[in-house]
């Protein structure tokens, strides 16, 4: 089973990530954010990850440290359950609408981190939740989870329909890519051999 539990602590936050990428979307999630928590059930509902997600972080300061480092956190379990990649599609992508809002992702495991978001947001909160932090999330993520992530907001007048569709999308997109790839079973999806 391609699984991986990661603790991270720091003098801001104590994270810790199990993932099953082979699950079915179970979760159990506290950050301490609950407009997060939110977020993060879409990523384990659609992406049908086994998730289990517990911070305790400095959010009496700002959500800031508990956000990033989450999504810190999370692309290590990612990357240690993905191992070396053998027989991983390794590429995937979703459109996700929710009514008026419309959103793409792609994702690329390429053992190369790089973030390439466009989301116009159309207001700055979302409750409590300030909308910048959800870039800090997937910025985080990339970094450790070595992945190329492209995420476009096509359309949206609702800030949190946005949102939504940007997390929904990743899960989908991610579950196409983390998949194994039975007609490449065992083999590097790369021509250089190792990702």
């Amino acid at each position: 089973m391609r699984t991986a539990d990661i603790t991270r602590n720091t003098n801001e936050t104590r994270v810790r990530v199990s993932i099953n990428l082979d699950g079915t979307g179970r979760q159990s999630i506290n950050s301490g954010v609950p407009f997060l928590d939110h977020m993060l059930d879409q990523i384990a509902r659609h992406g049908l990850i086994d998730l289990d997600v517990h911070c305790d972080g400095d959010t009496h300061i700002d959500d800031h440290h508990t956000v990033e480092d989450i999504g810190i956190t999370l692309g290590q379990a990612f990357a240690a359950a993905l191992g070396d990649k053998a027989g991983l599609r390794r590429y995937g992508h979703s459109y996700v609408p929710l009514d008026e809002s419309l959103t793409r992702v792609v994702i690329d495991f390429s053992g190369r981190p790089g973030l390439y978001y466009n989301v116009p947001f159309t207001r700055a909160r979302i409750g409590n939740f300030d909308v910048d932090l959800a870039r800090e999330f997937f910025q985080g993520f990339v970094n450790h989870a070595q992945a190329t992530l492209h995420i476009d907001n096509l359309k949206g007048e609702n800030a949190h329909h946005q949102c939504e569709t940007v997390f929904k999308a990743f899960g989908r997109a991610v579950r196409m890519a983390a998949e194994a790839d039975p007609r490449n079973e065992g083999v590097i999806p790369s021509t250089k051999g190792v990702l």
